[in-house]
């Protein structure tokens, strides 16, 4: 009876043994995995962090809209020009404006032109196609097939370049808005 003991006792303590080892090689984890999950978790913290920031700094701006607006003449808050007190102010009217600055300076852009003139096409083109695609101020390929896409429904050449007449028909647009 006492080598039965003895035997049930090493066979449970075998047991004890094998579930420890097989316990450690399952959750054991290598250097590398350990710190990359420490880098996460740090990131992920100053990501909550710079998010707080971000709410606080807006909750600030928006505090300090109303006070800077009335300290600032009436003159230099308006970078529009004055609009004649017979039409009134179209919903995109600032956008319209810049258009037809590009209309008055006989612009044309193509593929591979950049600058803020740029950014005006991509932000109406934004509008008309009802899109949230960065403005990059680059007019690419992308700015490209939108800008055929706009000229085909408006009866345009589509050729992809933007000009006075494809800036013309954009105002147009706008106007009906």
């Amino acid at each position: 009876m006492k080598n039965f003991k003895d035997i049930l006792f090493g066979i449970i303590i075998l047991l004890i043994v094998i579930l420890l080892g097989y316990w450690a090689v399952v959750s054991i984890e290598s250097g590398s995995t350990h710190v990359e999950k420490q880098k996460q978790q740090e990131l992920e913290q100053k990501n909550k962090e710079l998010e707080q920031k971000i709410e606080k700094l807006k909750n600030e701006i928006e505090a300090l809209e109303p006070s800077v607006e009335e300290n600032i003449p009436k003159e230099e808050t308006s970078e529009e020009p004055d609009i004649p007190n017979n039409t009134t102010p179209f919903k995109y009217q600032s956008l319209i404006n810049d258009l037809q600055k590009l209309v008055d300076d006989n612009i044309s852009m193509k593929e591979k032109s950049r600058g803020t003139r740029v950014g005006t096409i991509q932000t109406f083109l934004n509008i008309y196609n009802n899109t949230s695609q960065k403005v990059d101020n680059d007019y690419g390929v992308s700015t490209k097939t939108d800008v055929i896409n706009f000229q085909k429904a408006e009866g345009l050449t589509a050729d992809g370049e933007a000009g006075p007449g494809t800036f013309s028909k954009m105002i147009d647009w706008l106007k009906k808005q």
